[in-house]
């Protein structure tokens, strides 16, 4: 037995330890709830703004003796707000927030006169007692999974996070033939529904189903049905949709009749395979049902390889995950990654009216708003109305994604001779190219000849044809590589890339947008964590060296075909929903110059998915560059976020770039798990390779096997 001497002994060592600190996202709460802004701890901290939202998402941690402070104020600020407390919203955190946007408003330093005024009558931030029963009760965080170099997935495959007593049963169901309906962790439900109608009525006062929003100013995600082919069929549903274009029932099916004589409604997308069915909510109480239909195609084999034909406790579990570690599907992963940034980032938030003191729905800082906005012209297209209606000539961005091949005349014998092409793929490339972009949240203004300024999103026309780049490298300007010609639009990141490599660029005119900010962090954040978590647990960690890893890689869609399914989602949510901010009009019958249904919504936004994709490949081309200079390597062709490279040997291994110490050298390609980084995508022949360049063909097309490029999605 141990000493009193050895017992001290061992507690006096861990005083001396380094003091430790709440989660990140823990530091924000407290922040929050205490009404402090960012700026004003930053100040406080005598430090800066950035490094006190650096300290609150966990990218760098405070040093002694700033340590030793910042530990010390939250726990106080630990003591006096407790983490769990009853919803609602804290007058600090309102008073706070409104003084941070009348700030913004007026400029650094000051307030604007009259917002002055009306905040010198705001309430004082109540006392710790009366603040707790105020807070809004945090978000469940899932329990953290330890990491393992491995190639065995780890035995518990999610992290089960706290469950919510308003939805006991979970945010999904499976419904079979025989009225079993299974849901998340086995759960297996008995629904003695035999109409869509009486389906309804049990989810919402029976089921227990449903989820918790993923923002305090957000809304709970409504429960999900999944219907097999027998559940379909006994609920009156055909097996197979006959309107194959539109994609819905008849307004006269019975099954639709039965619905709105029972005074439910549809959405304007009528009864499809993502239906949704609902009545006008109750006070805060929502009345909605998700279903989908799968004999109706409601899980594609793109996005959900598989997930179909498994059983339906198997797909319950696979839409489980998905719904835990991104969100509940409301529709293809296209729409589901469009409906998560709104859920991240909700359009308005409480605040109270100055006049009756009453509390209303105002705009959400940050977010996109309630309104659709009308593109600059260049950002737009001829169809949409704005663009159409002025007349407009004056050119569009082309930020697109790369789809290049090098010329035959410029490779070389040695080139030629070398027995493989390699593909290396950018993990979720586009994922990464969110993470930390500024993009506009206001309308455009039009300048003439302005001086560029790279911290400023919007499009810019300017001649860059004078630019010099290597002709086994692909311009960095368009999407086929081809050098510019004369002036164009282009969005704020390939300009600034121009400058970078050192050329002057003298704006001709540009479309600028004054409200700013990092729309896609918390998008980026989630998927992120959805994507390598899910990696992790296929036995892809991200302490593997280049060797396990590529080892790991080979075999990891064996490991589940569940999680193999779950990744192929996330992967398409991504896609999806970057490539739905701009979604062209559908149908043969559309005029130019008539509005469609996409351009309605806040989130129809070319402007940001230029700016996704700018950044993007502006990334890829600065990797390619600085492969050459380490290397003296050169691609054959490049694809979206695949490059093909002549190489030695089948592996990368022999040809990436490694420091003396054995470390991959930064700038260039790397190997990992984390988007942004690559994996070994597929390995052909050289001659091949020449073969389909002589041909016009993309090998890279070829070695990801036909995989499309960024698109509008669905």
């Amino acid at each position: 037995m141990a000493s009193e001497e050895e017992l001290f002994a061992n507690i006096d060592a861990l005083l001396e330890e380094e003091p430790q600190l709440p989660p990140p996202a823990e530091r924000a709460r407290l922040r929050e709830a205490a009404g402090i802004t960012q700026a004003r701890l930053a100040v406080a901290l005598k430090s800066t703004v950035q490094t006190v939202k650096n300290y609150e998402n966990g990218r760098s941690e405070p040093k002694s003796p700033r340590l030793e402070a910042y530990q010390r104020l939250l726990q106080g600020w630990a003591a006096k707000y407790p983490a769990h407390g009853p919803q609602g919203f804290p007058a600090g955190r309102w008073a706070a927030d409104q003084k941070r946007d009348a700030q913004a408003e007026a400029g650094p330093g000051r307030l604007a006169p009259e917002r002055a005024a009306a905040l010198e009558q705001l309430p004082a931030r109540p006392a710790a007692a009366e603040q707790a029963e105020t807070a809004p009760e945090p978000p469940a965080r899932p329990a953290p999974r330890p990491t393992t170099s491995s190639r065995r997935p780890a035995a518990k495959k999610t992290a089960k996070p706290a469950v919510d007593p308003r939805f006991p049963k979970g945010p999904l169901a499976v419904l079979d033939g025989d009225g079993s309906a299974y849901g998340v962790d086995g759960i297996v439900l008995d629904c003695p529904a035999t109409t869509v109608v009486e389906l309804v009525e049990w989810t919402l006062r029976e089921a227990g189903l449903g989820a918790p929003k993923l923002h305090r100013n957000g809304r709970d995600s409504d429960p999900l049905i999944v219907l097999t082919t027998a559940a379909a069929v006994k609920l009156g549903l055909p097996e197979r949709l006959e309107d194959r274009r539109g994609l819905r029932l008849e307004e006269d099916h019975p099954v639709v009749k039965q619905v709105l004589k029972a005074k439910w409604q549809l959405t304007q997308r009528g009864f499809g395979p993502w239906a949704r069915i609902y009545r006008k909510a109750q006070g805060a109480q929502r009345q909605c049902v998700q279903l989908a239909i799968l004999p109706w195609d409601a899980l594609d084999t793109r996005s959900w390889p598989g997930v179909a034909d498994m059983d339906p406790a198997a797909i319950a579990q696979v839409l489980g995950i998905y719904a835990q570690r991104v969100a509940t599907p409301r529709g293809s992963t296209a729409v589901s990654g469009l409906e998560l940034m709104t859920a991240l980032r909700p359009p308005t938030r409480p605040v109270r009216d100055e006049e009756t003191g009453n509390w209303v729905s105002g705009h959400n800082p940050g977010s996109l708003g309630t309104e659709p906005m009308d593109p600059a012209p260049p950002e737009g297209q001829i169809e949409h109305p704005a663009v159409f209606n002025i007349g407009w000539k004056g050119g569009f961005l082309r930020e697109e994604a790369y789809q290049w091949v090098r010329s035959v005349d410029t490779l070389t014998y040695e080139e030629c001779l070398l027995p493989f092409a390699v593909g290396l793929d950018l993990n979720t490339a586009f994922l990464a190219a969110a993470s930390r972009l500024t993009v506009g949240l206001s309308a455009p203004d039009h300048f003439v000849a302005p001086k560029f300024n790279p911290k400023i999103p919007g499009s810019w026309l300017v001649d860059l044809s004078h630019v010099e780049v290597d002709q086994r490298l692909p311009s960095p300007f368009t999407p086929d590589g081809e050098r510019p010609t004369g002036p164009a639009w282009y969005q704020t990141h390939t300009v600034a890339y121009a400058q970078e490599l050192g050329y002057n660029v003298e704006i001709l005119e540009a479309y600028l947008r004054r409200k700013t900010g990092a729309y896609l962090d918390p998008w980026h954040d989630r998927l992120k964590a959805a994507y390598v978590d899910t990696l992790a647990d296929m036995g892809v960690t991200k302490d593997l060296n280049d060797a396990e890893f590529l080892a790991a890689m080979e075999g990891h869609k064996q490991v589940d075909p569940v999680l193999t399914a779950v990744l192929a989602a996330i992967k398409g949510t991504i896609k999806g929903g970057i490539g739905k901010l701009f979604e062209n009009p559908q149908g043969k019958g559309h005029k130019d110059g008539e509005p469609w249904p996409a351009m309605m919504r806040p989130t129809w936004r070319p402007d940001i998915r230029a700016a996704v994709i700018s950044k993007a490949r502006v990334n890829m081309h600065r990797k390619l560059a600085n492969m050459a200079k380490m290397t003296g390597m050169y691609p054959l062709a490049v694809l979206s976020d695949c490059v093909v490279y002549p190489a030695p040997s089948a592996s990368p291994l022999d040809f990436l770039p490694y420091a003396a110490s054995g470390k991959p050298q930064p700038g260039a390609f790397r190997l990992g798990p984390t988007p942004g980084l690559a994996k070994l995508e597929g390995v052909q022949e050289m001659s091949w390779a020449v073969d389909l360049m002589e041909q016009g063909l993309n090998p890279a097309r070829h070695i990801k096997g036909g995989d499309a490029v960024l698109d509008e999605g669905e």
